[in-house]
């Protein structure tokens, strides 16, 4: 069993950056890949990005050099470090993870992008 609780997101001008940060629960938290996916209004849920639990990241080509995920696994944190926004970020965040055959969610939060 995961539980997963985003936070940090808010309304940013164009250009700003906000870091939005996914704290897990369970031991098993280290082993897990853990992804952070949006989703804007009328638009499919879409992959932002992902990291292993090595360490191993990938981005979504529209965010790629603008975004970074880390994680500490320690901590049970993922982070989403979102730079250089645009309008087109504006849409609710969720963090991600699978174990076995189910997925776990968060309640997501709201970035908005506008000025």
């Amino acid at each position: 069993q995961v539980q997963l609780v985003e936070s940090g997101g808010g309304l940013v001008q164009p250009g700003g950056s906000l870091r939005l940060s996914c704290a897990a629960s369970g031991s098993i938290f280290r082993l897990l890949t853990v992804g952070w996916y949006r989703q804007a209004p009328g638009i499919q849920r879409e992959l932002v990005a992902t990291i292993t639990s090595g360490g191993v990241t990938n981005y979504a080509d529209s965010v790629k050099g603008r975004f970074t995920i880390s994680r500490d696994n320690a901590k049970k944190t993922v982070w989403l470090q979102m730079n250089s926004l645009a309008p087109e970020d504006t849409a609710v965040y969720y963090c991600n993870t699978r174990l076995g055959r189910y997925d776990y969610w968060g309640q997501g939060t709201q970035v908005t992008v506008s000025s």
